[in-house]
């Protein structure tokens, strides 16, 4: 039997995650399940001392935290369409580009990222009182988001600032910042991280909010930047800094050192020159219990004397030999950087024991990589605000459509420490898109595959901007063409030769989508189309939406990669796609027959998926033809068949 996917199906919309909550409850509590809802006495019971009842506690609060909370959960019905026209290299790209409100954006999102993207790098609205605020309405977000894209809301006011006079201040920031970065979490990888940039103004409230959602003992760092040597003037004390934050999702996250061509090693063997690190982990966070795998002894021989005057270990006791276990200075149990399988492939060989002048030891291991930790404070010149600014200017021909843009360099510096050369990027605030422009620009230096997702308000740009005159409407049109310079020029200065050998290419394309409703009336939250849809009821996909509109629409809903290689192929007159090597069969076609089905049963048997769906448009064919072509779906193996 085929089921139709209508309103509230968990096809039709992102994520629910309340939904998910309660199913977990239910599954680690069943006795708090009293027909069918949750006996909240019960499972206070449950949890016995562990409940704070107090009205006086520490918790970081402000208006509107509540509702920012529900939106956090609320499910989005919204999708994102194909702009074939403004991307670049669409049939080859892993990059993605989103124009749209980011809220929205990122509960889409959430079944097809969740737990994938390795680095968010995010340069929020720094709430100076002139930058733009994002205005939520959280009882329809999305119609909100279309109805004031021009930047006005439905009584003619501009809704770019964020007054100091406004009492909610702060409140209005922090509601803004929180959704989205609890939405956010979700999308990282256990061994992720997050780059915030920030300055004065919301810091201290930011960090706050941060040790909330991604927890105070994930919090890894605070950078302070100078941006601008000079300084400028905010009365008495001229600010030469602003700073970026950094969390991980879990105690897993441990970031990249950073390249340092220039090293020299003190030492050297066979293979080459090294340096010794501390095989300890320093984080006392991770300790025996928490990190099992990582805790057992080393056993040293004092007697012994390799290379630059290192000593013999083993895994094994011996007479004579002293047992070492990992332990911090101030006598806390640690664990190791490496397993046991690890250490024991690299005896003697990449590790030993040196002699510390108190007469102990310590495991080292020869560290070979010309990299260098992360500092605190970035001064160089090449993270300056002012590099960003001539790095657009050079793009567009002198000309200045961005002020203080990030500097190409620095968040360069940011990818390498926070992702391998697979990795995904995500910047929901892309602003002039030096995030995208530092991850090609990266890959084309070490030859890396990192791939990249921005999302961008069209905010309207003044019409008295150079950037309007030259007819650039929105800040997302120039984000897009600043990619399309960035690749252009990166490409222009590759070496053809440099990764030759592996074969690689650099990827500077991106597949471009736009924020909209759902394509499909049934889906459409949108309680003012009501009457549409009754009117409109003999046809379930809207007027002027593509085939490929609600394929993608179909992608996201069901959790599948917005990059994922596409096949399409004509059967019976009707056009049919082929998602992940016969994964996903999808036909939208009017008039289907059950030549169709054939045709998409045999196809499957050629592609030989493990297992397979089907999606038909529900109003694509008879009931006849309907059993017929579910009966010949089944005959191929294909059981699970939905119709929208």
């Amino acid at each position: 039997m085929m089921e139709k996917i209508v309103k509230g199906h968990p096809m039709s919309q992102s994520t629910d995650f309340v939904a998910q909550n309660i199913e977990t409850l239910k599954t680690l509590f069943p006795t708090i399940v009293k027909e069918g809802k949750i006996d909240i006495k019960e499972l206070q019971a449950l949890l016995g001392d562990e409940i704070e009842t107090e009205e006086e506690y520490y918790r970081f609060t402000w208006a509107g935290k509540s509702m920012a909370r529900r939106e956090a959960n609320k499910p989005s019905t919204a999708t994102l369409r194909p702009d074939k026209t403004s991307s670049k290299d669409w049939d080859t790209t892993q990059n993605i580009f989103i124009e749209g409100d980011n809220l929205e954006v990122l509960k889409l999102l959430q079944k097809s990222y969740a737990n994938r993207i390795k680095l968010i790098y995010i340069d929020p609205p720094y709430n100076t009182g002139k930058d733009f605020v994002y205005k939520d309405n959280y009882s329809d977000n999305l119609g909100n988001y279309l109805s004031i894209t021009g930047q006005v809301d439905e009584d003619g006011n501009r809704i770019n600032t964020n007054s100091e006079s406004d009492g909610r201040y702060h409140s209005n920031w922090l509601c803004m910042m929180y959704p989205r970065l609890k939405l956010a979490r979700n999308l990282m990888t256990e061994n992720g991280a997050i780059f915030i940039s920030i300055d004065d103004n919301e810091v201290s409230n930011l960090k706050k909010l941060c040790d909330e959602i991604f927890g105070q003992d994930n919090f890894i760092g605070q950078i302070t930047i100078v941006n601008n040597p000079r300084g400028r003037d905010y009365g008495g004390i001229a600010q030469m800094h602003e700073y970026i934050i950094v969390y991980g999702k879990s105690q897993n996250t441990e970031l990249n050192d950073l390249k340092n061509p220039n090293k020299e090693f003190p030492f050297k063997d066979a293979i080459g020159g090294y340096e010794l690190r501390e095989l300890r982990n320093r984080n006392i966070a991770f300790n025996k219990e928490n990190r099992p795998n990582l805790y057992y002894p080393f056993y040293i021989n004092p007697d012994s004397q390799l290379d630059n005057n290192l000593h013999e270990i083993s895994l094994e006791k011996k007479s004579n030999f002293i047992e070492l276990y990992p332990k911090e200075s101030q006598g806390f149990n640690t664990v190791w950087r490496w397993g046991k399988e690890k250490a024991k492939e690299n005896l003697n060989k990449e590790i030993a024991a040196k002699k510390m002048t108190d007469g102990g030891f310590m495991i080292v291991e020869k560290y070979r990589k010309s990299t260098k930790m992360a500092r605190s404070v970035w001064a160089d010149k090449e993270d300056n605000s002012e590099k960003g600014t001539l790095l657009v200017k050079e793009l567009f021909e002198g000309k200045k459509y961005f002020d203080f843009p990030k500097s190409m360099e620095m968040i360069a510096k940011v990818v390498e420490m926070g992702t391998d050369s697979e990795d995904h990027v995500l910047d929901f605030f892309a602003g002039s898109g030096t995030t995208a422009h530092a991850t090609m620009q990266l890959n084309s230096e070490d030859g890396g595959a990192r791939k990249y997702i921005c999302v961008q308000l069209p905010e309207l740009l003044d019409k008295e901007s150079e950037a309007y005159k030259v007819g650039y409407r929105t800040i997302s049109e120039i984000t897009k063409e600043r990619i399309r310079r960035a690749g252009k020029k990166i490409i222009s200065e590759f070496k053809e030769d440099l990764f030759s050998k592996e074969g690689k290419t650099i990827d500077v394309g991106f597949r471009a989508f736009k924020l909209d409703s759902s394509n499909i009336r049934a889906w459409d939250g949108n309680p003012d189309a009501l009457e549409d849809n009754l009117f409109n009821a003999g046809s379930n996909i809207k007027e002027n939406r593509t085939e490929e509109d609600v394929l993608y629409e179909i992608l996201l809903k069901y959790g599948l990669d917005l990059t994922m290689p596409i096949e399409q192929k004509e059967i019976g007159d009707k056009q049919v796609f082929n998602i992940g090597m016969g994964a996903l069969f999808i036909c939208l076609g009017d008039n289907i027959t059950t030549a169709v089905a054939e045709g998409i049963g045999k196809w499957k048997e050629e592609q030989q998926p493990a297992t397979s769906k089907v999606i038909f448009k529900d109003t694509g064919f008879t009931d006849v033809e309907k059993t017929n072509s579910m009966q010949i779906l089944k005959r191929f193996g294909i059981l699970e068949v939905n119709t929208i």
